[in-house]
């Protein structure tokens, strides 16, 4: 095997396998990853959707920016389309309606229905509990999986390699380059990128680069049989303004997850059954319907920065260590734009004007005036 690269990426989930793919042909890249699969951590356990009125001002540009690959696909890296049009109904009762107002604040965007019209598009909302609805309609589907595989498949074919298996043990620069230790193996590069999500503050301590505190939350999903006497095929997302929960529906199943963010460490993320329990009873004040049965459940790590803005830009304090992480709840949604930028600042180019504020706001810079030193 090589042991010298162009560039070593940590961290074989969409942001990863995202920017190998944007880097293109002509550099030698390596993917480590520490699963003995790719793509095993949140981007495995990814319901996405595609809310353009979803997060701070960056992630809303990054999300614009994004939209354009998501609505043309690519028959030749993902061989069908990544986008379905789903629309998004954000319903509040009485003691969510603050939290509803502030959304429509947000997105000027959403359409304000009476309570007749969101039952009519949710037959199973309790009408004593609906106290205000609104409606995105531009809210879609995206297929993860076609986009991490498609990725994946065009970063191989541009020569990039994938240790499965392969943890970073730990890194030093030495003349010019980062040196970096594996269980398999030694191999260095000028470049490091630090893409390996809810471990990604390890990583850098690892490498003897100062974290920038992030931090990794769990949301959990529990799947119910299809309710009796609806059809939900047509559902939109159903989602609680005051964010205790959604629901979804899915080849006839109906995917409700309690809107959880419980920090943890990182870890192989495992549901807390008395959390997902107090979602669903959520679920069921809102809804017409009686939750008998959980057919399956899981839970999946969401890591933030302290400002719930992704990091993405090389260290001012480290040469050649260049974070891609902290992508949180829109990691999925933000990947095409996300990957393409940090592919053209680790290439040393300059952004598209449509992102030089993003760039700036992205830069672990904001985090370094009062860095404490890991070693």
């Amino acid at each position: 095997m090589n042991s010298e690269y162009d560039i070593i990426i940590v961290g074989s989930g969409i942001a990863g396998v995202g920017l190998a793919a944007a880097l293109g042909a002509g550099r030698r890249i390596l993917i480590l990853e520490q699963e003995d699969r790719h793509g095993y951590h949140s981007t495995g356990r990814s319901a996405a959707i595609f809310i353009q009125n979803y997060g701070n001002a960056t992630i809303r540009a990054l999300s614009a920016a994004s939209a354009p690959l998501f609505r043309q696909g690519g028959e030749r890296w993902f061989g069908q389309p990544l986008m379905t049009r789903r629309g998004m109904l954000s319903v509040a009762s009485e003691e969510g309606l603050e939290d509803h107002r502030q959304l429509l604040d947000e997105s000027p965007d959403m359409v304000v229905l009476t309570r007749d019209e969101a039952i009519a598009m949710v037959p199973a909302l309790r009408r004593d509990w609906l106290a205000a609805a609104a409606y995105e309609p531009d809210a879609q589907d995206l297929d993860v999986s076609a986009l991490h595989e498609g990725w994946l498949r065009q970063a191989r074919a541009n020569g990039a390699e994938l240790r499965v298996g392969t943890a970073l043990t730990g890194a030093r620069r030495h003349g010019g380059q980062w040196q970096v230790e594996t269980a398999k193996g030694d191999v260095s590069a000028p470049v490091l990128v630090n893409a390996a999500g809810a471990w990604g503050d390890e990583v850098a301590r690892r490498a003897g680069v100062a974290p920038v505190g992030l931090q990794p939350m769990r949301r959990t999903i529990g799947v119910l049989p299809r309710p009796e006497g609806y059809d939900i095929a047509a559902w939109p997302l159903i989602a609680d303004s005051a964010e205790g929960w959604y629901a979804k529906s899915d080849a006839g199943k109906l995917y409700v997850s309690p809107a959880d963010e419980i920090p943890v460490d990182p870890h192989d993320a495992y549901v807390d059954d008395m959390v997902l329990a107090e979602g669903l009873y959520r679920f069921e004040q809102a809804m017409d319907i009686a939750v008998t049965r959980v057919e399956r459940s899981w839970a999946g790590l969401r890591t933030f920065a302290p400002d719930r803005t992704p990091v993405a830009g090389f260290d001012p304090s480290a040469d050649g260590f260049f974070w891609l992480a902290g992508q949180g709840g829109y990691g999925i949604q933000t990947s095409p734009a996300l990957s393409m930028l940090a592919a053209t600042l680790v290439s040393g180019g300059k952004p598209p004007v449509s992102l030089e504020r993003a760039t700036s706001a992205l830069s672990p810079a904001r985090f370094r005036q009062n860095a404490e030193d890991p070693r």
